[in-house]
């Protein structure tokens, strides 16, 4: 049986910049995953922008970094940025559930994903985010990220692509770029990052639409 969360509510501080709320998510306890990762990775980026990634959780190197998207799969996402003409700078990225949740094998740690406990326990602090960079456009890397902004489940392959409303913001579901990673092919990765690079492009163009109106 999980553990009972009592969520991150109370440790988001009302009204905050970004710069409080990262400083105050290190001393977040709303659900038990703060207890083996090294701290909390909060978002980063451009503090007002069109486009906001949602990504899944940190993984090992983001852990030991405190940084969003600086390991394998951040190199995979630089790749599909710039294919898609996005400067990383001017967009904000963070993840779902702010702390990694790994199993040991050995010397190593391994990525476990995270349940709908930590994905609820920890939705505050993407609600507070939202609240903070106003994005005209969310894009949602992998189902649980997109379960997060959603709040329902999401099979990518079915919504991919697919303009969806987010309480009056725009979301765009996509793979997460670790799932590029997991192809064996180089061929097939080749194609993948640029399916991700195309969800990118339609997301900004989508951003350029909206600011428009």
């Amino acid at each position: 049986m999980d553990e009972e969360r009592p969520g991150a509510a109370e440790w988001v501080p009302p009204g905050a910049d970004l710069a409080r709320m990262r400083e105050a998510a290190q001393r977040c306890r709303g659900c038990e995953l703060w207890r083996d990762a090294t701290q909390a990775v909060f978002g980063d980026g451009a503090p007002v922008a069109p486009i906001m990634l949602v990504g899944e959780q940190p993984g090992d190197k983001e852990d030991l970094a405190g940084e969003p998207f600086v390991g394998p799969a951040g190199r995979i996402l630089d790749q599909a940025l710039e294919a898609a003409g996005i400067d990383r700078q001017q967009v904000y990225l963070t993840n779902a559930v702010k702390h990694f949740r790994f199993g040991e094998r050995g010397k190593r740690r391994i990525h476990r994903r995270p349940d709908v406990g930590h994905i609820t326990a920890c939705h505050p602090w993407l609600e507070a985010e939202f609240e903070a960079v106003q994005p005209m456009v969310v894009v949602c890397l992998g189902a649980t990220a997109a379960r997060a902004v959603l709040g329902r489940t999401v099979k990518i392959g079915q919504e991919r692509g697919t303009p969806l409303d987010r309480g009056g913001r725009t979301a765009i579901v996509t793979i997460h770029p670790s799932a590029v990673l997991r192809l064996r092919d180089a061929a097939e990765r080749e194609q993948a990052t640029a399916g991700l690079a195309g969800d990118l492009r339609l997301a900004s163009a989508l951003a350029r639409e909206a600011n428009s109106a």
